[in-house]
């Protein structure tokens, strides 16, 4: 007999995970608070994205935000409040960002960005969808000696793991994008990556799941979860109320808010990240993240995206200017013939990525649910991971053997 699966959240990882439980022969709803068409799985950079195998939480970043922290245009802005829960947060990632920590990490970051890469080009193969996806690489540009040498201690790390990495120069870097007026000393060239024009693949995943029934509720918040002898078997949104064998947490960072009715603690916060859209052309043809600011620049379907900034200040989609310039700004400084207008910058918008202590998603079941599958948690590698995510969701309430080992993603690991 076939399951019936209610996924809280219908963002990446709530659509990956419904297209492989359907796979599996499940009956699948969807309940999302919002009209599914805006957010962090909206205005991501689109990577695919081996390259990043080192954990947020690393030594580095915990040095680099001390730094950045009050100033309102760095990379990073953590806005002080008295919030209990997101001072624990911060002890914990504290704790987790260590050399010994973000060693482990290495392996299983690299293995689940790579099982996703390989299985968007399946779905790609698969010629369901029709979604832009190109596997060009990504730049590291830098503009200093001292973030060259930093990002090729990484990227030496990267061929150690047996990524392909290479060592730019200018003269390499402006051969491959002649057309980009890049300002550069230099580039790390991971060819293991790839991007996507998001909101296309999300309209593509939609449009399938309901074609083959999969039901979408949309503009439902959920009120109310009801357990009992340790297992969901009631949820309660505004407009009605669901029974179900089993049910996914993948509501990104709303989903600890949501656990909480369960009386259930999760340790994620949301991190908002801010992306501009161009649509005139820029001349720009590769992936890039501009090192010293921390930008991301995506030549997407159409247009091109440049997002970045990683702001701590709760659960809000406030769009503060002075981010906004920051970006605009550095583009402008490595791209010297982009400039990007009034009307751009206006038309700017956010999503909130959600951040775990030790940079690693939840995906798994909590030892007091037993019905219960949390895949959350993915900050800045929520596109990256969303089928792999939605292939061991599956693989969990099927009972299958998992692709990956789960022990390092255990929504009960404690930091």
């Amino acid at each position: 007999m076939s399951k019936q699966v209610i996924v809280i959240g219908g963002g990446i990882m709530g659509l990956c995970s419904a297209y492989y439980l359907k796979k599996e022969g499940c009956e699948v709803t969807i309940i999302d608070q919002s009209n599914m068409d805006g957010g962090a799985s909206y205005v991501n950079a689109g990577y695919i994205s081996p390259s990043h195998f080192i954990s947020l939480a690393s030594p580095q970043i915990i040095s680099k935000g001390i730094k950045f922290m009050f100033n309102p245009s760095s990379p990073l802005y953590i806005k002080p409040r008295w919030d209990p829960e997101f001072l624990k947060w911060c002890l914990a990632f504290k704790r987790s960002a260590n050399k010994a920590k973000v060693e482990r990490s290495i392996a299983v970051i690299k293995d689940i960005n790579l099982l996703g890469r390989a299985l968007y080009e399946e779905l790609k193969a698969s010629q369901q969808f029709d979604f832009h996806y190109e596997r060009k690489g990504l730049l590291m540009c830098y503009k200093s000696d001292k973030a060259g040498e930093a990002e090729w201690k990484v990227g030496q790390r990267g061929i150690q793991e047996g990524l392909g990495v290479r060592h730019l120069n200018r003269e390499e870097v402006l051969a491959m994008e002649p057309h980009a007026h890049l300002d550069v000393k230099g580039a790390v060239y991971y060819d293991c990556d790839a991007h996507m024009t998001p909101n296309n693949f999300m309209s593509e995943m939609k449009s399938y799941l309901e074609s083959i029934g999969v039901l979408f509720f949309k503009n439902e918040r959920v009120t109310d979860i009801h357990v009992s002898n340790g297992a969901i078997h009631e949820v309660l949104t505004e407009k009605q109320s669901f029974s179900a064998d089993e049910v996914v947490m993948s509501a990104g960072s709303w989903s600890p808010s949501i656990m909480k009715k369960l009386g259930l603690k999760l340790p994620v916060q949301a991190g908002k990240g801010y992306r501009i859209d161009v649509h005139e052309p820029t001349g720009i043809q590769y992936p890039a993240i501009l090192s010293e600011a921390k930008v991301a620049i995506t030549p997407m379907d159409g247009f091109t995206r440049f997002a970045g900034t990683m702001e701590l200040s709760g659960i809000n989609h406030n769009i503060h200017p002075k981010r906004v310039e920051a970006i605009a700004n550095a583009v402008e400084s490595y791209y010297q013939k982009v400039r990007i207008g009034p009307e751009n910058k206006s038309a700017a918008q956010c999503g909130l990525r959600p951040i775990t202590p030790d940079g690693l998603p939840f995906i798994g079941k909590p030892s007091q649910c037993k019905n219960l599958t949390v895949a959350t948690g993915h900050a800045m590698m929520g596109w990256s991971l969303g089928p792999a995510t939605g292939k061991l969701v599956s693989e969990i309430i099927t009972h299958q053997k998992t692709t990956l080992a789960l022990d390092p993603f255990s929504p009960d690991r404690r930091f």
